[in-house]
């Protein structure tokens, strides 16, 4: 991995942490609104962004009233969804619609981050798909949301040439 690569990802893993921790009552839980999925947009740019994206990731989820749970199925819900837009992004032209299909595969995969909180907190009354609906509701506002901040963002900072 070029030097270039690995500070870029490791900037991206970092702000990912900053911003979540920033507002963390509010990136975990039943109900969730992680400001820093928005940077899961990056990778309808470039898939080198994947490194610092589930980086960011894994070290928030250790912050996580969860523990090994969010650790486990959030890293692992990361890695399948990028990977999934990845592969679609060959098939997709332009940014906006690789965004808009980021958005709904992020939204409609949250059903890993429902079982996540079905199996971690035993004691919760909720069925699992209120809690997919919660969590994929939460999801879908934040990625929406991002793409016109992470569309503005790349006509002033060029994220595919950056990394």
């Amino acid at each position: 991995m070029k030097t270039r690569t690995l500070a870029i990802s490791g900037i991206i893993a970092a702000l990912y942490v900053a911003v979540s921790l920033l507002i963390a009552p509010f990136a975990f839980g039943a109900v969730q609104f992680r400001i820093a999925e928005m940077f899961n947009h990056l990778i309808v740019f470039n898939k080198k962004y994947v490194f610092g994206i589930v980086l960011g990731v894994f070290v928030t989820n250790l912050f996580s009233p969860l523990g090994l749970y969010d650790l486990t199925f959030g890293v692992a819900h990361s890695i399948i969804t990028l990977s999934i837009t990845i592969f679609a992004s060959r098939y997709i032209k332009g940014y906006l619609g690789r965004m808009i299909f980021n958005t709904l595969i992020f939204t409609f995969m949250m059903f890993i981050i429902a079982f996540e909180l079905k199996l971690a907190i035993i004691d919760i009354p909720d069925t699992f798909l209120y809690l997919w609906l919660t969590v994929a509701i939460g999801e879908f506002v934040v990625l929406a949301v991002g793409i016109p901040f992470i569309a503005a963002l790349n006509k002033r900072l060029n994220f595919k040439a950056m990394i």
